[in-house]
């Protein structure tokens, strides 16, 4: 579903949403640019991963005739005396980049983390070529903290920096 002014609805994912999540989580784990995943995790693997235990949360975004366009997850980054540091994941299904799918995402990631009372949310893994998802962390007030120089292995253009990026809620 969109709201009013034609965005998607983010709404809880269910175990009903897993196959059109897996069909473009899929395309974008095997390419290997973007996700720190291994490019063979399996389907199984792959559904552990992203509906984590609670208090982690996975979200989808939906389209108003119900198709599912991206999707997020939201974990406690660390534990003990750092257990108050959110992190998060996305994916957006290629055919509807660009459209706002990802910023609506992070929005309500931002907002559902800030309402569960973490303190700041740390994105561990962003890969510094993945110029549209640095732009958009970016603009929704994450700043990057730190990169990892050649931490992340890219199939095109080798290794590149991975920058792990931080607000405060």
């Amino acid at each position: 579903m969109t709201d009013s002014a034609g965005k998607p609805l983010i709404r809880e994912a269910t175990a009903a949403d897993w196959p059109a999540m897996w069909a473009f989580m899929q395309p974008i784990i095997r390419a290997g640019e973007t996700f720190s995943w291994d490019r063979g995790t399996t389907r199984d693997q792959a559904r552990l991963m992203w509906f984590p235990e609670p208090p982690g949360r996975t979200f989808v975004a939906e389209s108003s005739d119900g198709k599912v366009l991206g999707t997020a997850n939201s974990v406690r980054n660390h534990r003990g005396g750092a257990a108050h540091i959110a992190s998060a994941s996305f994916m957006v299904d290629p055919a509807h980049a660009g459209q706002g799918v990802g910023r609506a995402l992070g929005a309500h990631v931002i907002t559902q983390a800030r309402q569960d009372g973490f303190r700041a949310l740390q994105f561990n893994a962003v890969v510094e070529t993945n110029l549209p998802a640095v732009h958009l962390w970016r603009s929704l007030g994450l700043n990057v903290v730190g990169t990892l120089p050649e931490g992340f292995r890219h199939p095109v253009h080798g290794y590149v920096g991975l920058h792990i990026m931080h607000r405060a809620l």
